[in-house]
């Protein structure tokens, strides 16, 4: 997961990330990421249009997203 994530902060390359909240709810993001340390990821979450914190230890799935409709992004 660590050389994802630092590829997509050094290509800007979007992600899409599965992710379980505090309150145990699961929900499913699309994300760019901006800064990676050892417990955050600080990402532009494209699903709440803002910058937002996530919990490395909470997220359950992180992949390339694939399905983005603007081809400069890859």
């Amino acid at each position: 997961m660590d050389g994802l994530l630092l590829r997509a902060v050094e290509e800007n390359i979007p992600l899409e990330m599965i992710y379980l909240s505090q309150d145990q709810q699961i929900s499913q993001r699309k994300l760019l990421v901006k800064e990676v340390n050892d417990e955050y990821i600080r990402a532009y979450c494209l699903l709440r249009k803002q910058i937002r914190t996530f919990r490395r230890e909470n997220i359950l799935s992180l992949m390339p997203n694939t399905h983005t409709n603007n081809p400069f992004l890859h």
